[in-house]
């Protein structure tokens, strides 16, 4: 058995992005782990570490060395190997001395293509010690970067200049230049705490040479859970609790080394100013936790994590205390600022500011939304002239000074504005609910103007940047396509509100400008919107198979389709299934290779076999039961209907040749089999169910 140890790997930086932080972890990890793979290194677990001036992976149980192992090479065609003399060819010489033999060295091998020449070698395994630099330096290479840089005279780039690199495998230091740094057992640690370098003696001790005595928590789970806690308990102290952002935590986790949490306060007179823009000027500018009441609302005070254990933590307080307060003195100017003047008579403002180059300007948008969304409410009997004034503010307060400086809270501010401003509360309220959800997970619109509007929003983006020609590609999604989609398709499913999302589509590209309306844009959309509604319901646990068997129908409703999902997969569940989906395919089969014309329907008069009778008597019966159901879209109780066919379709095909040799009974059973076809396809594509 190959001896075996542990492999550290730990890079030392400047300070690292914090917002790339925990991506260029886990890519490292996902690298060193395929490329030791890759190499005939197959390891034991791995662990990532990350902090602000270190990357690291633990990996256990490295082998000391590749095995040996036998290689094959192939060389040219027999046939092209000898000449009519039997002499070798240039190529059978060359393949030879490849190989480091001679011709007569060569083996013959077999194939379904012909012989070939080929060699057969023992290849010794190289010692880990001498492959692991270069693939350590193949990793950091690949590594996914905000922007790389370069430092000094040197031409190697990474995304921090790197200091330090620690490489040790077992209890041995190995020694390697890897972009420029050599490696050794050296880390340091934190940079006020402990500036010095700290010997690693093995890899297993790592994380906890470098808390105990370097004054760093590596471990990035680690460390978040510490700042929650902290964070939590100075919430409670303060008598409210601590608002928690994951996103703010995350960050935060990603901007310390030795979390230490400060709290401090700041005057009740800013808590005049919604208590919106106060949060987003801690969490945003600060990187503060505001803290909040039993009622939710906000407490003058708020929590920050310093990466430092202080002796003098009051003076950190205070510090944090004098800039929070010029930041909030700036929120509190721009709240009376801006209701010095009404929302409407800022919307003359939104015509000099640029949507989009090809799309004109905000303007121009606000009044696409408005004639979208005031098509929406006349098909779904909401209040137009409340959809209609609160489409004419929808994009107001884009021009007030609190939204210029906090960009999160449009809508927010909206709603805040057009209260002061006397505006109906129905008005108000979808102002903000148009940018609803505005990540995954968010609440929903819940008024009907709201709804409109958030269904108007975002169909002008989707159909306006399609039809520039701007669309996703790949990980890049400059104008977020794929979130608002999901977000439209989830307001119309989640709201139950029964729409036509072709129909719309082509409401709301009639509108856009001229010159971008060249191409027909409607299915490409469509189908973008569909691949955004099979990871919706693939990640609300459904099958693809499922997705796949509703989709082949392509309800233009999301409604409609999500009425169908849901009505295929507990017919799924049924005993039943299997063997119809199995009966469903195989029609479709013979329905697809039949070379004649299938009659509309079957004649009595042609069934001969007691099978194909009381098939063609199930099915006519059961047309007139699902009927009304498929009307009234009651597909699950349909399904279950049809599920009855089991025993004759099965009997039909056990003792009925569809395909006879007489054309008017082969006709007349591919009409039976086509009516029955029918009855499925009402809901879905059942055939695509066998997986």
């Amino acid at each position: 058995m190959m001896a075996s140890r542990d492999l550290l790997i730990e890079i030392g930086t400047e300070e690292l992005p914090p917002k790339a932080l925990q991506r260029m972890r886990d890519a490292l990890q996902a690298s060193l782990d395929k490329l030791l793979n890759e190499n005939h290194l197959e390891h034991g677990s791995s662990q990532a570490y990350a902090a602000p001036r270190r990357l690291a992976v633990l990996i256990r149980d490295v082998p000391e060395a590749q095995p040996d192992r036998e290689v094959n090479k192939r060389g040219p065609a027999l046939q092209a190997a000898f000449d009519a003399d039997g002499k070798p060819t240039r190529p059978a010489e060359g393949f030879a001395r490849s190989c480091g033999v001679s011709v007569s060295e060569l083996q013959q091998i077999e194939t379904d293509k012909g012989t070939w020449l080929a060699f057969t070698s023992m290849v010794a395994g190289q010692p880990a010690i001498e492959i692991i630099p270069g693939l350590l330096e193949k990793a950091l290479k690949a590594l996914p970067m905000p922007k790389r840089m370069r430092w000094g005279s040197s031409d190697i780039e990474f995304v921090r200049p790197i200091h330090w690199i620690v490489l040790l495998f077992g209890d041995a230091a190995v020694k390697a230049s890897i972009l420029g740094i050599d490696s050794d057992r050296y880390s340091r640690g934190h940079r006020f705490h402990h500036p010095h370098n700290i010997a690693i003696s093995n890899p297993e001790s790592y994380a906890e040479t470098l808390q105990q005595t370097g004054k760093v928590i590596a471990d990035m789970t680690q460390r978040r859970a510490s700042i929650q806690a902290q964070v939590s308990e100075a919430g409670a102290a303060l008598g409210g609790h601590a608002h928690i952002d994951p996103a703010l935590l995350d960050e935060v986790n990603a901007l310390v080394e030795w979390p230490v949490a400060i709290s401090g306060g700041f005057d009740k007179r800013f808590l005049e100013v919604p208590a919106e823009a106060l949060i987003s000027s801690m969490q945003d500018h600060q990187k503060y936790f505001p803290v909040m009441d039993a009622d939710g609302k906000l407490l003058p005070f708020f929590i920050t994590i310093a990466n430092i254990s202080s002796s003098q933590p009051q003076q950190i307080r205070a510090g944090n205390e004098r800039v929070i307060r010029a930041r909030l003195e700036d929120a509190v100017f721009f709240w009376n600022q801006d209701r010095k003047q009404s929302l409407h008579s800022r919307a003359g403002q939104l015509d000099n500011m640029t949507f989009q180059k090809k799309l004109g300007s905000l303007g121009d948008k606000q009044r696409r939304i408005s004639a979208i969304a005031s098509h929406i409410a006349g098909e779904l009997n909401i209040d137009v002239p409340q959809v209609q004034r609160a489409a004419a503010l929808c994009k107001c307060d884009l021009v007030t000074s609190m939204v210029s400086e906090f960009t999160d809270l449009q809508g927010i501010m909206g709603r805040y504005y057009a209260s002061h401003d006397g505006e109906d509360a129905a008005v108000a309220t979808a102002l903000d609910e148009q940018y609803q959800p505005r990540f995954a997970g968010d609440v929903l619109p819940s008024s009907g103007p709201g709804q409109a509007l958030a269904i108007a929003e975002r169909l002008d983006t989707l159909t306006g940047i399609f039809a520039i020609g701007q669309t996703p590609t790949g990980d890049k999604d400059p104008f977020g396509l794929r979130r608002s989609a999901l977000g439209l398709l989830r307001i119309l499913i989640e709201k139950q509100l029964d729409l036509d999302l072709t129909r719309l589509i082509d409401t709301a590209a009639q509108l856009l400008p001229a010159e971008v309306q060249a191409g027909a844009i409607t299915q490409d959309l469509f189908s973008f919107m569909m691949e955004r509604l099979r990871a919706y319901y693939l990640d609300a646990g459904y099958d693809n198979h499922i997705f796949a068997a509703v989709l082949a129908r392509q309800p233009p409703q999301p409604l409609d389709f999500d009425q169908r999902i849901r009505a295929v997969r507990a017919f799924g569940e049924l005993s039943e299934a299997e063997s119809l989906a199995a009966a469903n395919k195989r029609i479709r089969n013979i329905l697809r290779k039949a070379e004649t014309e299938i009659p509309a329907s079957c004649q009595q008069e042609l069934l001969q076999e007691p099978a194909e009778q009381a098939l063609a008597t199930a099915v006519s019966a059961l047309q007139k039961t699902v009927e009304p159901l498929f009307q009234q879209r009651r597909y699950t109780e349909a399904l279950r209907e049809l599920a009855a066919l089991q025993t004759p379709v099965d009997a039909f095909f056990d003792q009925v040749m569809v395909m006879a040799d007489d054309k008017r009974l082969r006709d007349n059973r591919l009409a039976l089999l086509n009516s029955l076809s029918r009855l499925f396809l009402q809901v879905a594509d059942i055939s695509l169910l066998q997986k």
